[in-house]
């Protein structure tokens, strides 16, 4: 046989206890709710607004590391610019120099070459002042003169001479001691004509050509 307990119900004391923890309860968890609810979103605005900084810091970083390397490549290759043109201008101007002194140097090798020349022609005059009348006679065959009518102007220290050396060969021409030639000079004047026979002006005319053809060689 099944043995039956009584059922003992709660007094009403105890009843009114519950009930009244349960309303008080009621407003405490909707409370709670809210305030979990802002700790949370609060708390994902930060974490939102700390991740979104990295983010926007890591893509800005990146942008200006990319714009500053940018920029500094080209200001590298505006000073390597710069450097290149004045290296370029130093160089002309060394080229320049160069150029001048080889010139110079050659104008001097010339010059000393006419000055030796001049020497040397001097000294084969004061040793042969006859050779001045081979001068003339190669003047007088490129024109249509006759020996006769013309006057062969040579210094006059060396018209002396020839008269003195070459007395046959003077008489051919009319010698004229000119006071205002130097040695070497010859001039051959006649009513039609007047040309230089001497020997400085044919040296003069060789030292022209050498000083053109060594400017061509430098060029």
């Amino acid at each position: 046989m099944k043995s039956v307990r009584p059922h003992r119900f709660p007094s009403l004391q105890r009843l009114q206890a519950q009930s009244s923890h349960t309303e008080d309860a009621a407003p405490l968890s909707a409370e709670a709710y809210q305030q979990g609810w802002d700790s949370g979103h609060n708390d994902g605005h930060a974490e939102g607004l700390i991740s979104g900084d990295a983010a926007g810091f890591a893509e800005g970083h990146a942008a200006g590391l990319a714009q500053g390397e940018a920029e500094a490549r080209l200001a590298a290759l505006a000073r390597f610019d710069e450097k290149a043109a004045l290296m370029e201008q130093l160089l002309q101007q060394v080229q320049r120099a160069s150029d001048d002194y080889q010139l110079a140097l050659r104008q001097e090798v010339v010059d000393l070459v006419a000055k030796v020349a001049k020497q040397v022609i001097r000294c084969e005059l004061t040793l042969q002042p006859v050779q001045l009348l081979a001068l003339v006679d190669e003047t007088l065959a490129a024109t249509s003169q006759t020996n006769t009518s013309v006057a062969v102007h040579l210094n006059a220290e060396e018209c002396q001479r020839v008269i003195e050396l070459a007395p046959e060969r003077a008489a051919r021409w009319q010698l004229v001691a000119d006071p205002d030639l130097a040695p070497g000079e010859c001039r051959i004047r006649s009513a039609e004509m007047e040309a230089d026979a001497g020997c400085m002006q044919r040296l003069d005319l060789c030292m022209d050509q050498l000083k053109e053809q060594l400017v061509q060689v430098a060029e």
